[in-house]
């Protein structure tokens, strides 16, 4: 057997061995006999060495000229572009999501890249008339400093790259944890982020358990800024650790997202965006469409079709390109989808309508591979309307009318990501006004997020910032107003000006 190969920490532009000496393994989840590599099993030391590395790194890079930083950003957005398919195989390797999907996943990191790239001339201010006579105002951004990031194993380039590269180019210097569970993809980005011209010291990343890597990271008071993607319980706690030292914080968070389908919707469309909503990613995705809310006149007609075509699904592995749907990331991740699909066959109404295990197969024994799962005649207070399963699991919930549906898409703790299928142009814009999310699509499922417009949502999903576009940047630095008197005398604003 091919011996996996050993990675380290990436420290003040250098591969390092962790402090603890010890390692842990990242599995393959369509084939378990397949070791990807093997990583540092980090410790609070290697956090003090890499926010050490940072902190000096900054006085130097928050002075390179922000067109300077943006054209190194470019240059790494090329060179993803060049080696997208290696990475994207790799990535299917580690998470196990079909390639079609890694590729996209790559592509996102690439497209982000080229964007911030961009903003090194374009992070605006604002000029304004004074008030006074001879009196010059501006505003400006400013970096923070060493900003931690926690991220998570669903997009493990993508997301990563959400986060570095606004920090990056604001001027920030950066230590990342990615998921144990996904380190590969990180550790990949990194390695072209060190090779394309970033100095030592301003991206380090350190691989580790929560409890080892993550925790001390933001509790490190030279930490400024702390950037996490996960589920909203850990979310809390990063919460709890930034707010003695009013660290900036974002968090993004659970989704319970939903399609609503009116009675004069295109039911095949919709059929085609709820598949795609629910079982892309094996429902492993914050705006996965884990809810689907029909009117009770097509309720039937549609979900005989969507269910027909939910067995029908391809599940396999991801290299192969045949394979529409590839395994739970990990065995702990499987167990904790197969748990929701019996305490959805435990509630009182629900359906079971296909799935609701694992598939059977010898070609499945050897991955954590989960069955696409529908269950039908849903309602509130059921466990599977209101809980974030992450995995291949959807409900369908019948609604007496427009005002019901948007009842039931607003009766969830979590504010990602709703859509609606319709063709009445009135219930459109009233579902996109009164469905409170923070992304909301019309003929389109839950996901397919841009990197030009702001990600993130309401709610218990986030704490109101957001990642990509130009509100990304917000994140990640702090208005500086300016006011050049050049009168000569003293000029007290409001005072002087009555």
């Amino acid at each position: 057997m091919k011996r996996a190969k050993v990675y380290k920490n990436f420290i003040n532009g250098e591969w390092v061995k962790s402090h603890t000496g010890e390692t842990f393994k990242n599995i393959n989840p369509a084939n378990t006999d397949e070791v990807v590599g093997v990583f540092q099993k980090s410790d609070k030391r290697d956090v003090n060495d890499a926010v050490t590395a940072a902190a000096k790194a900054y006085k130097k890079w928050r002075l390179v000229p922000a067109p300077k930083r943006g054209e190194i950003l470019y240059n790494i957005a090329n060179r993803l572009l060049k080696e997208k398919e290696q990475l994207s195989q790799d990535m299917t390797r580690e998470m196990g999501k079909v390639l079609a999907e890694t590729r996209g996943d790559v592509q996102e990191a690439i497209d982000m890249t080229y964007y911030m790239a961009g903003e090194g001339r374009r992070a605006f201010g604002q000029t304004t008339p004074s008030e006074m006579n001879n009196k010059f105002c501006m505003s400006v951004r400013q970096p923070l400093g060493v900003c931690g990031m926690i991220t998570p194993w669903n997009f493990p380039m993508a997301i990563p790259a959400w986060k570095m590269m606004p920090a990056l180019v604001m001027g920030n210097t950066v230590v990342i944890k990615p998921a144990t569970d996904t380190p590969l993809s990180v550790a990949n980005l990194v390695k072209v982020m060190g090779e394309e011209g970033l100095p030592p010291g301003v991206v380090n990343m350190v691989t580790g358990s929560g409890g080892s890597v993550g925790s001390p990271m933001m509790h490190d008071k030279r930490v400024e800024c702390v950037s996490f993607t996960g589920s909203t319980e850990i979310g809390r706690k990063v919460s709890e650790a930034c707010a003695p030292d009013f660290k900036h914080c974002h968090l993004e968070m659970g989704g319970k997202n939903c399609i609503i389908v009116m009675d004069d919707a295109d039911i095949d469309l919709a059929v085609d965006g709820a598949l795609w909503g629910a079982f892309g990613t094996t429902g492993q995705r914050c705006t996965a469409s884990s809810r689907i809310i029909l009117h009770k006149k097509i309720y039937n007609k549609f979900a005989r079709k969507f269910v027909n075509r939910a067995k029908a699904i391809k599940i396999g592995n991801g290299l192969d390109e045949k394979h529409q749907m590839g395994p739970a990331v990990s065995e702990s991740q499987m167990r904790s989808v197969l748990e929701y699909m019996k305490i959805g066959q435990q509630e009182d109404g629900a359906k079971l309508l296909c799935g609701g295990g694992r598939p059977k197969g010898a070609k499945y024994r050897k991955g954590w591979y989960t069955q696409p799962t529908v269950f039908g005649d849903v309602v509130p207070g059921m466990r599977v309307f209101h809980e974030e399963i992450f995995g291949s699991v959807t409900d369908l919930i019948p609604a007496k009318s427009f005002d019901d549906a948007i009842k039931l898409a607003n009766n969830c703790a979590y504010g990602l990501s709703a859509s609606i299928y319709t063709q009445n142009v009135n219930w459109a814009f009233s579902a996109m006004r009164d469905v409170f999310t923070g992304i909301f699509y019309v003929n389109a499922p839950t996901i397919g997020a841009e990197t030009h417009l702001p990600f993130g949502g309401t709610k218990h999903t986030g704490n109101g910032h957001r990642e990509a576009c130009t509100q990304a940047l917000g994140v990640f630095s702090e208005w500086k107003s300016i006011y050049v008197d050049f009168s000569g005398v003293i000029q007290r604003a409001q005072i002087d000006n009555q």
